[in-house]
Protein backbone atom coordinates (compact mmCIF):
# COMPACT_ATOMS: atom_id res chain seq x y z
CA UNK A 1 0.00 0.00 0.00
CA UNK A 2 1.43 3.35 -0.96
CA UNK A 3 1.76 6.34 1.35
CA UNK A 4 -0.95 8.23 -0.57
CA UNK A 5 -3.44 5.34 -0.20
CA UNK A 6 -2.69 5.08 3.51
CA UNK A 7 -3.24 8.80 4.02
CA UNK A 8 -6.49 8.74 2.06
CA UNK A 9 -7.83 5.79 4.10
CA UNK A 10 -6.88 7.22 7.46
CA UNK A 11 -8.21 10.62 6.39
CA UNK A 12 -11.67 9.10 5.89
CA UNK A 13 -11.74 7.62 9.39
CA UNK A 14 -11.29 10.92 11.22
CA UNK A 15 -14.72 12.41 10.50
CA UNK A 16 -16.42 9.20 11.65
CA UNK A 17 -14.30 8.99 14.79
CA UNK A 18 -14.88 12.65 15.52
CA UNK A 19 -18.63 12.20 15.10
CA UNK A 20 -18.65 9.20 17.46
CA UNK A 21 -16.64 11.08 20.08
CA UNK A 22 -18.95 14.10 19.77
CA UNK A 23 -22.01 11.87 20.11
CA UNK A 24 -20.60 10.22 23.23
CA UNK A 25 -19.82 13.61 24.77
CA UNK A 26 -23.32 14.93 24.01
CA UNK A 27 -24.91 11.80 25.52
CA UNK A 28 -22.73 12.20 28.63
CA UNK A 29 -23.67 15.88 28.96
CA UNK A 30 -27.38 15.07 28.62
CA UNK A 31 -27.06 12.36 31.27
CA UNK A 32 -25.30 14.69 33.69
CA UNK A 33 -27.88 17.43 33.11
CA UNK A 34 -30.75 15.00 33.68
CA UNK A 35 -29.15 13.65 36.84
CA UNK A 36 -28.62 17.13 38.25
CA UNK A 37 -32.17 18.22 37.48
CA UNK A 38 -33.57 15.13 39.20
CA UNK A 39 -31.31 15.63 42.21
CA UNK A 40 -32.17 19.31 42.60
CA UNK A 41 -35.92 18.84 42.07
CA UNK A 42 -38.44 19.42 44.85
CA UNK A 43 -38.39 16.78 47.53
CA UNK A 44 -41.60 14.94 48.33
CA UNK A 45 -43.62 16.35 51.22
CA UNK A 46 -43.52 13.08 53.09
CA UNK A 47 -46.13 10.52 53.97
CA UNK A 48 -49.38 11.47 55.64
CA UNK A 49 -51.57 8.85 57.26
CA UNK A 50 -55.15 9.45 58.26
CA UNK A 51 -57.00 6.99 60.49
CA UNK A 52 -60.76 7.24 60.93
CA UNK A 53 -63.06 5.00 62.92
CA UNK A 54 -66.47 4.58 61.35
CA UNK A 55 -69.41 3.95 63.64
CA UNK A 56 -72.32 1.94 62.28
CA UNK A 57 -75.60 3.74 61.74
CA UNK A 58 -78.53 2.67 63.90
CA UNK A 59 -80.93 0.25 62.27
CA UNK A 60 -84.66 0.78 62.24
CA UNK A 61 -86.48 -1.72 64.46
CA UNK A 62 -87.80 -4.73 62.59
CA UNK A 63 -91.56 -4.80 62.10
CA UNK A 64 -93.15 -7.63 64.04
CA UNK A 65 -95.88 -8.63 61.68
CA UNK A 66 -96.85 -12.18 60.94
CA UNK A 67 -97.53 -13.13 57.34
CA UNK A 68 -99.46 -16.28 56.53
CA UNK A 69 -98.81 -17.88 53.16
CA UNK A 70 -101.21 -20.53 51.85
CA UNK A 71 -100.08 -22.76 49.00
CA UNK A 72 -102.69 -24.77 47.11
CA UNK A 73 -102.19 -27.26 44.37
CA UNK A 74 -104.54 -27.35 41.40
Amino acid sequence: MSAAARTRTSGRRWPKRLAVVALVLVAFAVGVALGESLREGPSPAGTQSLVRTLKPLPLAPAARTTVTVTVTRP
